[in-house]
């Protein structure tokens, strides 16, 4: 069995004053404080969430 590729995704700055659809992206990615982290499956969804949010995340390789 192959191993699934991860990202770590970190929230670096504040959603506040961004659009509701930015906001809602964030909490989707289960982001919820700055400096928060998750490690998600490296899918084309997730992929496309981050790069609507790419000024409010953070996105390595984990």
């Amino acid at each position: 069995m192959a191993d699934k590729k991860t990202l770590r995704v970190t929230l670096v700055k504040s959603p506040n004053g961004t659009s509701e659809k930015h906001r809602a992206t964030v909490r989707g990615l289960g982001l919820r404080r700055l400096n928060s982290s998750r490690v998600l499956e490296d899918t084309p969804a997730v992929r496309g969430m981050i790069n609507r949010v790419y000024y409010l995340v953070r996105a390595e390789s984990a």
